[in-house]
């Protein structure tokens, strides 16, 4: 390739110079070990010796033969089902009070999003462990109220204390709320004002509607993020007390990083792919009957 060329070839394909970092690092990153572990869940692996195939034996024991399964899933949906509406509704209920003009807004926006950037850290697992025991400063502060203390990571309250943590860090949902109050034309508000229509009236019938596109993004971001959740499980409760968080995460590192089963783990996180895919599925072809946008389009 002459001077000229290689010149004429760089001015044309600047764009996808700029990308080809990202491009290189996505692919040997991510889609390799993407497609990696689909090979590996039909081989006994252990990541000592070479693979050795196995065909479907890895997901026929999964559903015939593993007795964590089925409750390690039961407990990832309660997880999920407890975590997704609350951190939803915290998220829009304070991003609602936070949409107002005022230089002390700036200041308790940035408050409510720190959890996001803390939240998953190893030291806030310690530290909201040690918070919620039997001697923590929660029992300590609810028992000023006279309420008898709480034994919070028992096997009927530790599901629950180890979802709070995950509800804390709203921050980043809360933000994208709050951008989309803010997106909500100011004349649809007025003119609901002038006819005297109720607030709960607005809220539904406009700003509920207004946002739902970004409802549905952090539905989907919310679910997803749920479904892998892991950090809490091991940190602060280990899977128990017996095994009442025992997430389905927590449960793929016990097969690969502690019993070494790396190709029966590969099969267990493509089953969990399957589930989140089939949701995501779900929550993309009923959008349209219940998301708005403001070009009318979708996706």
């Amino acid at each position: 390739m002459t001077q000229s060329k290689f010149r004429l070839f760089l001015r044309n394909n600047k764009g996808f110079l700029f990308i080809l970092p990202w491009l290189i690092g996505f692919l040997v990153f991510k889609m390799y070990p993407f497609f990696n572990s689909l090979y590996y869940s039909f081989t006994k692996y252990n990541l000592m010796k070479a693979p050795a195939w196995l065909g479907l034996d890895n997901y026929i024991r999964i559903f015939t033969k593993d007795k964590d399964f089925v409750p390690s899933l039961l407990v990832t949906l309660r997880y999920v089902i407890l975590v997704v509406p609350i951190k939803l509704l915290l998220a829009l209920l304070v991003a609602m009070l936070l949409n107002r003009t005022s230089w002390v807004m700036n200041f308790f926006r940035t408050i409510y999003y720190l959890p996001s950037i803390v939240g998953g850290s190893v030291a806030v697992a310690m530290i909201w462990r040690v918070l919620f025991s039997e001697t923590g400063v929660v029992n300590a502060f609810i028992g000023t109220f006279g309420i008898q203390a709480q034994t919070w990571l028992s096997p009927s309250l530790a599901l629950f204390t180890i979802s709070l943590l995950n509800i804390w860090t709203f921050g980043s949902t809360m933000v994208l709320f709050l951008a989309a109050l803010k997106g909500i034309p100011k004349d649809l508000y007025e003119a609901a004002a002038v006819d005297g229509v109720p607030r709960l009236t607005v809220f539904f019938r406009i700003t509920l509607p207004m946002i739902s596109s970004i409802i549905f993004f952090n539905l989907l971001m919310a679910l997803v993020n749920a479904f892998q959740e892991f950090n809490s499980a091991l940190l602060i409760t280990g899977g128990g007390p017996l095994k009442s968080t025992y997430l389905y995460g927590y449960m793929l590192y016990d097969n690969a990083f502690v019993s070494y089963k790396m190709g029966y783990a590969c099969a267990q996180s493509w089953i969990l792919f399957a589930i989140i895919l089939v949701l995501t599925i779900v929550i993309f072809k009923t959008s349209d009957k219940w998301t708005y946008y403001d070009d009318g389009g979708d996706f």
